[in-house]
């Protein structure tokens, strides 16, 4: 991918946001399910197939909790479902994949076969310039690339937003009007259920004014899988929470930066994840490594960042012939300014767009 990020604007009610989402991008998003129903069902994440009739039945279980959570976005998916003629099933299972594909290990047999790479930061006030940043790279099987898009979303009531997804996708990484940023890396969960995947979990989150707020959607939600998300607000407050299904630790944003990668850090939440294959396991405490070690020169910038994300020795992905994972965008903002940076495609062979979100043009 060699072109800029695609911009997509949305304003209106959550029913209009959704459907103009999904008459946008209509044959991508249809595209995009039947790829992620076949990954599900041919076992390639879950190492045991299964039907699609047997997964679209585990995901309709799960509308009921994202009806409750968060019925606008509920509405938005109703919306998208009416433009695309996908079923709210198939759209959680777009969105929501790498929550849902926990649910589905945890209920058919706890076997799997991952693909992670993120890489995500949490950097504070004191050692930034200027001002304190959240970034990450967004690594996903490679299939993922085409449908990647930054949403501008400006509905009638609450806060804009610039949101950094998929198609067909409500929200992944992004940042409000407010300053309220958030992102996430995936997490192995053995506790899947039946609940609510992380996409509406971060696009609640950027309903809010502040960090505690946003991290307050992150630990009121029954979560279906597991994620890592790092919340950051415009006050320079932050916080980075492994969230299992069943358990979540929080640990706030201090003095230095936090990085995180895939793996769990913390010995409550290392006890609900699933066992991981040595090579993701090598690769996510190497990532963690080379991050940590491009933090320790002060000021931190954002062309220190942004090399950070292009980093080719482990952090900055091609994909590979075994697991196809491949490093499909990525993300930097700073939230008290409100500028955010995003990239679709390799870090390493693209440029960044830069963007504000209180602008009213961007």
């Amino acid at each position: 991918m060699t072109q800029p990020i695609r911009k997509l604007t949305l304003s209106g009610t959550p029913y209009e946001i959704g459907f103009a989402h999904g008459a946008a991008y209509r044959d991508l998003i249809r595209a995009y399910a039947a790829e992620r129903l076949h990954l599900v069902c041919d076992g390639s994440w879950t190492a045991r197939p299964t039907t699609p009739a047997h997964v679209l039945q585990i995901a309709e279980a799960c509308l009921p909790a994202h009806a409750a959570y968060a019925p606008d976005l509920y509405e938005e998916w109703q919306g998208m479902a009416a433009a695309t003629d996908l079923s709210l099933a198939e759209l959680l299972i777009v969105g929501g994949f790498t929550d849902f594909v926990d649910t589905v290990y945890n209920l058919l047999g706890r076997q799997s076969a991952p693909a992670d790479n993120c890489t995500a930061f949490l950097v504070p006030d004191s050692t930034a310039d200027g001002a304190g940043f959240f970034g990450q790279t967004w690594d996903m099987h490679a299939s993922a690339a085409p449908y990647v898009i930054l949403l501008d979303v400006r509905p009638d009531t609450g806060a804009k937003s610039l949101i950094f997804t998929t198609t067909g996708c409500v929200g992944q990484i992004g940042m409000n009007e407010h300053g309220v940023a958030i992102g996430i890396n995936n997490l192995l969960g053995a506790d899947g259920q039946i609940g609510v995947t992380w996409n509406f979990v971060v696009r609640k989150a950027l309903q809010q004014t502040n960090a505690a707020d946003a991290l307050a959607c992150v630990l009121d939600a029954k979560l279906a899988g597991a994620h890592n998300y790092l919340i950051m607000d415009k006050t320079g407050a932050g916080y980075n929470v492994e969230a299992m299904s069943t358990v979540q630790a929080v640990t706030p944003l201090a003095a230095e930066p936090i990085v995180h990668t895939n793996h769990c850090l913390v010995p409550r939440t290392l006890a609900a994840a699933q066992p991981r294959p040595a090579d993701l396991q090598l690769s996510s405490r190497n990532r963690l490594a080379d991050a940590n070690g491009r933090l320790t020169k002060r000021p931190i910038t954002i062309g220190q960042l942004k090399a950070l994300t292009r980093d080719e020795n482990s952090i900055c992905h091609y994909a590979d012939p075994v697991r196809h994972t491949l490093t499909c965008g990525a993300v930097i903002m700073r939230p008290r300014t409100q500028e955010l940076w995003a990239v679709a495609g390799l870090p390493s062979e693209n440029e960044y767009a830069h963007f504000v979100v209180s602008s009213n043009t961007y």
